[in-house]
């Protein structure tokens, strides 16, 4: 118990990457301040796969995942869409809606986003099935400081957030890497074998702040 209410702070800075094997983050809420700060000293992304599993019972608009730039403060985002079967993807200036997916309340769901600055295209991967491929925008990196932001979808760089796009739920096993992952090495993600671990994000050594009442928790046995 007092190890779970050290978790509880207003502010929590890690003095070192944390191995989060095991756990998972609790944004137990509504609000409009409550968030998690990821991480990375990468500043240049050509390509950008994330992946990570989720749970709620929301119904409204919420943010799963928000990377901010100076100049852009979509700079890749993930969004659910209200009442739509739907998943946003932004990059750059760009932006595309996943149609027809399916993402029953109160069940754990894994999801792998990817996108090329070549191409520009993006794929998401909704428990181990491909969507098509959509164009979002090509020609240009992510470049400039990110700041990654999970349970809050920043509407400017590192903040603005709004209280009905927040995330209330359960995140775990989030991983981001600077390239596209393999179809192979998505579905061994997916399945949790012997997969290659983040080299921007990695849920095993993650470098990250709590601000608010945000929990970790331990992981259910069965996800």
């Amino acid at each position: 118990m007092e190890k779970l209410l050290l978790m509880v702070l207003v502010a929590t800075c890690w003095a070192r990457p944390q191995d989060l094997s095991g756990k998972v983050l609790v944004f137990p809420k509504k609000t409009n301040t409550d968030h998690v700060k990821l991480i990375t000293s990468k500043t240049t992304f050509n390509s950008v796969t994330v992946c990570f599993r989720f749970l709620t019972d929301l119904t409204r608009n919420y943010g799963l995942f928000s990377m901010a730039t100076p100049v852009f403060s979509n700079d890749f985002c993930l969004f659910k869409i209200q009442s739509q079967d739907a998943i946003r993807m932004h990059a750059r200036d760009g932006v595309t809606d996943f149609q027809s997916l399916s993402f029953p309340p109160n069940t754990w769901h894994s999801m792998c986003s990817t996108w090329r600055s070549d191409n520009g295209l993006a794929q998401l991967w909704v428990d181990g099935k491909p969507t098509i491929k959509r164009f979002i925008h090509s020609g240009q990196a992510i470049s400039g400081v990110p700041i990654i932001i999970l349970g809050q979808e920043q509407d400017s760089y590192g903040g603005q957030f709004d209280i009905d796009q927040s995330f209330e739920g359960m995140i775990s096993r989030l991983h981001m890497w600077d390239y596209v992952l393999s179809e192979s090495e998505i579905r061994r993600y997916v399945s949790d074998q012997n997969f290659t671990p983040g080299n921007v994000l990695n849920w095993r050594a993650l470098d990250f702040t709590m601000s608010g009442k945000i929990v970790v928790d331990e992981e259910p046995r069965v996800v």
